[in-house]
């Protein structure tokens, strides 16, 4: 079995909706095979399928996806629809579009849009009444679920550069290290994540397939916490996603980010099997082969949102990353 490492907080929290509608709580967490007196016991952590369970026995018992938090339901269903609606999009910036598209339609309580400013996205995710989510987390919830339904749609982990809510920080602020990556900020105007219009041009390499067994096993892999790697390396990918990949900083401006000086900073990458330039290349040489599978990008234009000044210059790197020039390797993608 799982080891449990979910805060206790998230069994009252899950079920108080359900609560205030008269469900009983013994009952709900009955149905997820969790004890009684495990409520109200802060050191009695729980496991992802322990919430899952109980989270599908709040939306079988409210009928209602915001499981009783929000001012108007939610019918059951409206998430898998949703991502049927956008399952067969090109790219994670169509999925983002369609998708606020689609709950503006169908929710009213939910204010929920994509904005773009200075090559940057901010997919703004909002409650516009809160009063029932008193725990917040129906907010947290909400969130998750758009930050890690676009990771697996793209089946990349996506280093998302903030994501923010429009109140203090809760007294389980460290939960929230472990569910959301990278920085936190807290008493925003509103809520949501913000990421760079790179990964926009991702491609959704999921299929109807792949999607029936997602929603089939929701909310689980929502709640599923990747694993947490402390490394510089990582750290520093998660900087360099910020910056188009023309831009990138080198050693110098890192130290400052990560008050570190350039020195250590290569010491430590070197102790870790890796340097600066082979880090920027790896997420060049990702990013490229993921574009070269969108069908309507041409060469030229992947040789651009990859930061290079000419075609060519992409066309000796590309062949150097994969043994393949950039037309031989889509020729043998297509057949």
């Amino acid at each position: 079995m799982a080891k449990p490492h979910i805060a206790n907080h998230y069994l009252q929290a899950t079920i108080r909706g359900a609560q205030r509608q008269g469900h009983d709580a013994c009952s709900l967490l009955t149905q997820a095979d969790i004890p009684h007196d495990w409520l109200g016991h802060p050191e009695q952590l729980i496991t992802e399928q322990q919430l899952t369970h109980l989270i599908k026995s709040v939306w079988r018992a409210t009928r209602d996806e915001f499981l009783g938090m929000s001012s108007e339901r939610c019918n059951n269903g409206t998430f898998a629809l949703m991502c049927e609606y956008c399952i067969s999009s090109a790219t994670l910036g169509a999925v983002l579009r369609k998708s606020a598209h689609f709950y503006r339609i169908v929710c009213n309580n939910l204010d929920i849009a994509m904005e773009a400013h200075d090559k940057q996205v901010f997919f703004r995710l909002h409650l516009k009444d809160a009063r029932n989510d008193t725990d917040h987390l129906l907010q947290e919830f909400l969130i998750l679920m758009w930050e890690r339904m676009s990771c697996w749609l793209v089946d990349q982990q996506i280093p998302f550069a903030h994501t923010q809510f429009n109140y203090p920080a809760p007294d389980h602020e460290a939960e929230y290290q472990a569910m959301y990556p990278g920085e936190l900020k807290f008493n925003q105007g509103v809520c949501g994540f913000q990421l760079h219009e790179k990964f926009l041009h991702l491609p959704v390499v999921r299929n109807e397939q792949e999607l029936r067994e997602f929603l089939q096993a929701a909310p689980a892999y929502i709640l599923h916490r990747p694993s947490q790697d402390e490394s510089l390396r990582l750290r520093i990918q998660a900087l360099l996603a910020r910056y188009d990949y023309a831009d990138m900083p080198g050693l110098t401006t890192l130290g400052e980010l990560l008050h570190m000086t350039p020195r250590n900073i290569g010491r430590k990458l070197q102790d870790e099997g890796t340097s600066l330039r082979k880090i920027k290349e790896a997420q060049r040489r990702e990013h490229a082969v993921r574009l070269m599978t969108i069908e309507n990008l041409s060469i030229a234009e992947v040789s651009e949102q990859l930061g290079f000044s000419e075609t060519a210059a992409f066309s000796r790197a590309f062949k150097r990353w994969t043994g393949f020039s950039p037309t031989r390797w889509q020729s043998t993608r297509n057949h």
